[in-house]
């Protein structure tokens, strides 16, 4: 699994900035209704112009399984994240590619998720990992916001030895907290990385991926 991920790449340039950085993972967001959306033929260009050390990441929302799986294929991708509604019977039409199933943390902590992981719980279906993402009734994810660390680090035991990526407002500044905080698996984040929603600023990018590598070389893993 990666440590470090950048979300929403755009274009080639992004793919520079991201591999000079040792980013060990990127996102490309197929989701239509998002700000950092591009086509499977423009995220071509970016996985062209990506190291090839770096982990890609396809990012669906309610899209079809067809869908998924072709842009799966066509760009060699590593894993799919799913962010929207998809059913644990979904999973099972993804023939086995991995799978990071993203969710948005509300009030109710890991209850929930735990329920649909159980119903995952197939040998036909690949889950590599969870992702949890700040809660938003209106938005799934790319809100900027920050997850409830505290709650997620008290119930971060009942994922068991499931990898968990922490996503949400996470930015230079703050992740080493959220690292030391929740203890995640891998950290991931866009907006805060960014000079507009899309465009990934270099410095940033750096600062991101030098302040999570350091933190989880503390916690001795």
């Amino acid at each position: 699994m990666f440590r470090v991920k950048i979300c929403g790449l755009t274009s080639a340039e992004d793919a520079e900035i991201v591999s000079r950085a040792g980013v060990d993972a990127i996102g490309l967001n197929f989701y239509p209704e998002s700000p950092r959306y591009i086509s499977v033929d423009q995220a071509l260009h970016v996985v062209q112009e990506t190291a090839e050390t770096v982990a890609r990441v396809g990012l669906f929302v309610n899209a079809t399984d067809d869908e998924v799986c072709t842009a799966y294929d066509h760009l060699g991708l590593d894993f799919i994240q799913l962010h929207g509604d998809e059913p644990p019977e979904y999973l099972l039409a993804l023939g086995g590619r991995p799978v990071i199933r993203a969710f948005r943390m509300g009030p109710s902590g890991l209850t929930p998720i735990l329920r649909y992981l159980e119903a995952c719980n197939l040998p036909e279906v690949n889950l590599q990992a969870v992702l949890i993402d700040a809660y938003d009734s209106q938005r799934y994810g790319g809100t900027g916001e920050t997850a409830d660390w505290q709650q997620l680090a008290d119930q971060r035991a009942r994922l068991e030895e499931l990898p968990l990526i922490l996503a949400g407002g996470l930015n230079a500044s703050n992740v080493s907290e959220a690292i030391s905080t929740v203890r995640p698996n891998a950290v991931d984040t866009a907006s805060g990385v960014e000079t507009n929603p899309g465009a990934k600023d270099a410095r940033q990018v750096a600062a991101f991926a030098n302040a999570a590598k350091r933190a989880f070389a503390s916690l001795g893993s």
